[in-house]
């Protein structure tokens, strides 16, 4: 549902607002989200609440506000319109993964989903076996990555309009990359805590950036539909969040959660390489015509 949802959400803002500031406001949101219901999990933890009513009464909210949101899509939006088969049938759109700068864009979106779904999925078992916090502490260590999050989302679009999203994608990168290795090699506990805020600012702006360029490569270089593209490099994102967390695990079992990490920081460490796909290529312009020199004979 969600890898659906990313066309129909880029296709939305694109209505309202073509800025970088304002492409990423639906991640936006999710960050949020996620920092709200990070510290609503802590304060469940601290009260001892039975996991089960918290669940039934997290899945009650959650219907409560969908019912709400869905009044406000615009009728039939998302819905492509019927083929007139007397028409001339559209040129071929060109496969997504045949495009080397879209799959480049995907190997940032994987490495920087893998560090964001490592954080959702293990970052608190990090913080209570790999550190010695509590579990109520190790759900705040996870609510600091949440609000990490959210604010690189709210403020980044300002740096990504000024900077270009390249520069943007290899500076959250580099940081997340110091941050993971605080988390992974350092053992002091407020030590730690910053580094777990670095690493949240670095993971906040790869998904939503890379996905804004690689929504962009189709009107800029073949014309494909930008639904397509964006739709391959979220499936590229998720495959990250899916497996991601599972193969950690393994790994985690054999070696300790904070040295499995160092996979996921390697990943970190090589989108930087291929941050530079992100750049957007403005079309060459047209030769303009030459002045046609007025003849003297009368």
């Amino acid at each position: 549902m969600e890898v659906s949802a990313k066309p129909s959400g880029q296709r939305l803002q694109a209505t309202r607002s073509r800025t970088e500031e304002n492409q990423g406001s639906l991640r936006k949101l999710v960050s949020l989200g996620t920092f709200v219901g990070a510290c609503f999990g802590m304060l469940m933890t601290v009260l001892r609440f039975p996991v089960v009513a918290h669940l039934a009464l997290m899945s009650a909210v959650i219907v409560a506000g969908l019912a709400l949101c869905v009044r406000d899509i615009p009728a039939g939006f998302g819905r492509r319109e019927a083929v007139d088969r007397g028409a001339v049938a559209p040129a071929p759109v060109a496969a997504p993964w045949r495009d080397t700068r879209l799959l480049l864009l995907g190997g940032v979106i994987l490495a920087l989903a893998m560090a964001e779904g490592t954080a959702n999925d293990w970052l608190p078992l990090i913080m209570v076996d790999g550190h010695g916090f509590d579990a109520a502490w190790g759900s705040a260590a996870f609510a600091v990555f949440a609000l990490a999050m959210t604010l690189g989302r709210f403020v980044g679009g300002v740096f990504v309009n000024r900077f270009g999203r390249a520069a943007v994608l290899a500076a959250s990168a580099l940081v997340g990359a110091v941050g993971m290795a605080g988390v992974v090699f350092v053992d002091h506990q407020p030590a730690v805590v910053a580094s777990v805020l670095l690493w949240g600012l670095g993971a906040s702006l790869g998904f939503p950036v890379a996905l804004s360029a690689a929504g962009d490569t189709g009107r800029e270089t073949t014309g494909a539909e930008t639904a397509s593209r964006v739709a391959f490099a979220a499936t590229i994102g998720y495959i990250a969040f899916l497996v991601g967390p599972p193969v950690l695990g393994i790994v985690g079992e054999h070696f300790g959660l904070r040295q499995a990490m160092l996979l996921v920081l390697v990943l970190v460490l090589v989108a930087v390489l291929l941050t530079p796909a992100a750049r957007t290529v403005r079309p060459a312009r047209e030769p303009e015509p030459e002045p046609v020199e007025k003849s003297d004979r009368v």
